[in-house]
């Protein structure tokens, strides 16, 4: 049988296969190899909880910089300090320097040298002497802390407190400075002002030992927390009262927002109302004039301390999870009128306001009606 010879294109792909079927192997042998060597040594580093993990980390990175002084020339032959010495030669990248590089440089010279000094963070609570004309929040500004830091700090509450020449506490961040008493741990100090306990552990100037051991009396700043709530006594319970048969007053029709705060939680089918929320724990003022027709904790349906006002036009407006309630039923009351104080009673799972409005039982959309 006579064979046909191969032409230059057929031993051009027969050369490319070839060499395909060669890369391939090559490549999967390579890899089945890394992968076993990889094995071995994740196993070497994980052997008795990584042991030697913090001496390979510590290998790569003097590697790493032994290859950048390598390549930069230093150990090299070439050299980088320009031949304006004896016995040094001329550097051919300084010396191709263009005459726009020359004349920065010139203007450079002329110029004045200045030394930056990076500001150092306080490493603790200094007192700051009030000037005349100063309010809280140009000290805060000089400091680089909020307002409410310095509030909480100094039982502040407002600008009229503050008298030139008195003295107040600037801690070194926005936050709390806890005095460390026995029993308190990194963690229930981060959960009593409700930061963070990382936040606290990264805090270069705090006192903590070894294994976050805390020593008696210190302080610790405590970044980004907020004071602890007051404790509320129990509102008493109002079911009826002798001004229970008074008129109501009827409401204007125009529904205010009852307290400040963010929403947490949007009305729905199976929401009827809305959350607000705000770990400060506000007042809450009746959205709109009428009388209180519920107070108290009357039931267990998840409400837990509520006010209900009718205002006599056929809506009606509830505020429930209420941890102080000022009103009785059958009191009447106005718009904007303190009825209670935000707080977390009933079904709640933190601070918050639910509010409702209703028109002839029916539960509505209150962020269509309040203004």
């Amino acid at each position: 049988m006579h064979k046909r010879e191969l032409s230059n294109w057929d031993l051009l792909i027969l050369y490319f296969n070839s060499l395909k079927r060669w890369f391939f192997t090559r490549t999967h042998t390579s890899g089945m190899l890394f992968e076993n060597r990889k094995s071995s040594v994740i196993g070497l580093l994980l052997w008795k909880r990584g042991k030697y993990g913090r001496y390979a980390v510590h290998f790569g990175v003097f590697m790493l910089i032994l290859v950048s002084i390598v390549s930069s020339g230093i150990v090299g032959n070439a050299q980088i300090v320009s031949g304006s010495y004896p016995g040094i030669p001329v550097n051919p990248l300084v010396s191709a320097a263009s005459q726009d590089e020359v004349e920065v440089q010139a203007v450079a010279e002329q110029l004045s040298p200045v030394t930056i000094i990076s500001e150092k963070p306080r490493d603790k609570v200094i007192e700051h002497e009030v000037l005349s004309g100063e309010t809280l929040s140009k000290i805060a500004e000089k400091y680089g802390v909020s307002v409410e830091t310095i509030k909480w700090e100094n039982n502040i509450l407002s600008d009229s407190a503050l008298k030139t020449g008195t003295k107040v506490r600037i801690l070194p961040v926005s936050g709390i400075a806890h005095k460390i008493k026995e029993g308190d741990t990194i963690y229930s100090v981060a959960k009593k002002y409700k930061a963070e306990a990382q936040a606290v552990l990264d805090f270069p100037f705090n006192n903590i030992g070894d294994n976050l051991a805390l020593s008696i009396g210190d302080t610790l700043i405590v970044p980004d927390g907020t004071p602890v709530e007051a404790p509320k006594s129990r509102p008493t319970q109002y079911l009826a009262s002798k001004d229970a048969n008074l008129p109501p007053i009827t409401g204007g029709g125009q529904f205010a927002m009852p307290t400040t705060g963010g929403f947490s939680q949007y009305y729905s089918w199976y929401h009827p109302g809305i959350d607000i929320a705000n770990r400060a724990s506000p007042q809450v003022q009746a959205s709109d004039g009428g009388k209180v027709v519920v107070a108290g904790f009357v039931d267990s349906s998840g409400y837990g301390n509520r006010v209900i006002i009718d205002h006599g036009n056929g809506y009606q407006t509830l505020y429930a999870h209420l941890s102080a309630n000022y009103v009785s039923v059958g009191q009447n009351v106005a718009k904007g009128q303190v009825i209670g104080q935000m707080g977390s009673t009933g079904r709640s799972t933190g601070t918050h306001l639910h509010f409702e409005i209703r028109n002839n039982g029916r539960q509505l959309n209150p962020l269509s009606f309040v203004k």
